[in-house]
C-alpha cells in the first residue's frame, strides 16, 4: 500500500467515524448521574450515622421504670409500651436490611455496567489514537489542501471540527465514566456499612427486648417475697382477671347486639361452619402450660388457666386459627397486646401477649393469615402465645377445635 493511498484510507476512516458514530450528548446525562450518585452516598452516610445514634438505652429505661414499680399494673403497662416501641424499631431495621440488600445488588450491577463501558471507551480511544498516529500530523492539512473549491473546503473544515469535537466528547465521557465508577465503589462501601449497622441494630434491639422481659419477670416474681405482699398481689391479680373477663364479655355483647341488628335487617351474619382450627403458631408446637387448673407462675397458687401457652421465640408469627372478623386488636395490662376474633355462632379465639399486631378491629381474616407476633406483653414472664377459645360466653378447651 502506497503512502498516499494509506493517507486517503485514514481520511476515509476518520470521516466515517463522524458519520457512523456522531458525537453523543452524554455529558449532561453523565453529570446528572454523578450528582445523583453523590446524593445517594450522602443519604447512605446519614443512614449509617442515624443507626449508630438511635440504639435503645436499656439502663436509662430501667431507671425510668423504677418510678412506677410500686404500682405493678402501671409498671407493666409502661414497660410494655417500651417493648412495643423497640419492636417498631426492629421492624424498621429489618425493612432497611431488605432495602439495603436490594440497593447493593443494583449498585453492583451499575458498577459492572460502568466498568464494561469504560473498557469499551478505552479500546475505542486506543484505536482512534492508533489511526491518527499512522496517518500523521499532516492529515488535516492534506484534507484541506485536497479541496476542489471553497464550498468543498468549508465542508472539509466542518468535518475536521466535528472529528475534533468527537474526540473531546469521547475523552470527557471516559473521564466522567471513570468518576462514576469511583462513586459507585464508594456508594457500595457505604451501603455495605449501612447494612452491617442495621444487622447489628437488630441484634442490639433484640437484646434490649430480652433485657426488659427479664426485668419484668424479676419484678413480677418478686411479689411472692412475703405473705403480705403475696396476699395483696393475689387480690390485685384477681381484680385484674375480673376486669379482663368483663372486657371480653363486653366485646361479645357488642357482637351479639350487632348480629341481632343484622338479623332484624335480614342481613347475613357470620356463621361458624364447624371446621377445625389450624395451629396458631405452626413453627412451634411445645405447650408450656395446658388448659385447666395449674400453679400460677407469678403468684405460686392454684389458678384456672383459660387457654394454651405455646412456647415460641420473640417475634415468631401468630396466625388466625380460623376465618373470622377481628373484634379487638388492642392492649390491656393483663393480656398485653391481644387480638380477639369472632368466628360466628358464639365462637371466639383470643391471642394474648403479642409483641406486635398486624390486623385491626373490623378487619376480616382467613384461616392461616398472619395476624401478630409472639411477645411477652401484659402479665407474662416470658415469650409465648396464650391462645384461648370461648363458646357462648365461657372459656372452653382449645384442643376440642385444633387439628
Amino acid at each position: 500500500m502506497t503512502k498516499h493511498l494509506k493517507k486517503i484510507l485514514c481520511i476515509i476512516i476518520c470521516l466515517s467515524i463522524v458519520f457512523l458514530f456522531p458525537p453523543k450528548p452524554v455529558e449532561a446525562v453523565t453529570n446528572d448521574s454523578i450528582k445523583e450518585k453523590e446524593a445517594e452516598i450522602e443519604a447512605a452516610k446519614q443512614e449509617v450515622s442515624k443507626l449508630k445514634s438511635s440504639m435503645t438505652d436499656v439502663e436509662a429505661l430501667k431507671k425510668e421504670l423504677e418510678k412506677s414499680k410500686n404500682n405493678l399494673t402501671e409498671y407493666v403497662t409502661q414497660l410494655d409500651t417500651q417493648l412495643t416501641n423497640i419492636q417498631d424499631k426492629i421492624d424498621e431495621y429489618k425493612t432497611l436490611i431488605t432495602d439495603k440488600e436490594t440497593e447493593i445488588e443494583e449498585t453492583t450491577e451499575e458498577l459492572e455496567a460502568a466498568v464494561t463501558k469504560q473498557e469499551e471507551q478505552y479500546e475505542a480511544m486506543k484505536a482512534r489514537i492508533k489511526f491518527m498516529y499512522e496517518c500523521g500530523d499532516s492529515l488535516y492539512m492534506e484534507l484541506l489542501l485536497a479541496a476542489d473549491n471553497f464550498v468543498d473546503l468549508m465542508n472539509k473544515a466542518d468535518y475536521i471540527e466535528a472529528l475534533s469535537a468527537y474526540d473531546r466528547d469521547q475523552l470527557d465521557e471516559y473521564i466522567s465514566t471513570t468518576e462514576l465508577i469511583a462513586l459507585c465503589k464508594e456508594e457500595l462501601e457505604v451501603e455495605k456499612e449501612a447494612l452491617e449497622e442495621a444487622k447489628l441494630a437488630v441484634e442490639d434491639e433484640e437484646a434490649a427486648v430480652n433485657a426488659l422481659i427479664s426485668e419484668k419477670q424479676t419484678q413480677l416474681t418478686s411479689v411472692t417475697a412475703d405473705i403480705s405482699t403475696k396476699t395483696a398481689a393475689i387480690k390485685e391479680y384477681e381484680a385484674l382477671i375480673a376486669q379482663e373477663n368483663e372486657e371480653i364479655k363486653a366485646l361479645e355483647k357488642a357482637v351479639a347486639e350487632e348480629k341481632a341488628r343484622l338479623a332484624a335487617a335480614n342481613a347475613k351474619a357470620r356463621v361458624y361452619d364447624g371446621g377445625m382450627f389450624s395451629w396458631p403458631c405452626p413453627s412451634y408446637s411445645r405447650i408450656s402450660d395446658e388448659y385447666g387448673y395449674r400453679t400460677d407462675p407469678i403468684l405460686g397458687t392454684q389458678k384456672f388457666h383459660n387457654g394454651l401457652d405455646l412456647a415460641a421465640p420473640y417475634g415468631s408469627t401468630i396466625y388466625a386459627a380460623y376465618d373470622g372478623d377481628v373484634i379487638a386488636a388492642t392492649y390491656s395490662s393483663s393480656m398485653g397486646n391481644y387480638i380477639m376474633i369472632d368466628h360466628g355462632d358464639g365462637l371466639y379465639t383470643i391471642y394474648m401477649h403479642a409483641s406486635a399486631l398486624y390486623v385491626s378491629k373490623g378487619q376480616s381474616v382467613y384461616k392461616g393469615q398472619s395476624i401478630a407476633a409472639v411477645g411477652s406483653t401484659g402479665r407474662s414472664t416470658g415469650n409465648h402465645l396464650h391462645f384461648s377459645v370461648r363458646l357462648n360466653g365461657e372459656y372452653v378447651n382449645p384442643w376440642n377445635y385444633l387439628q
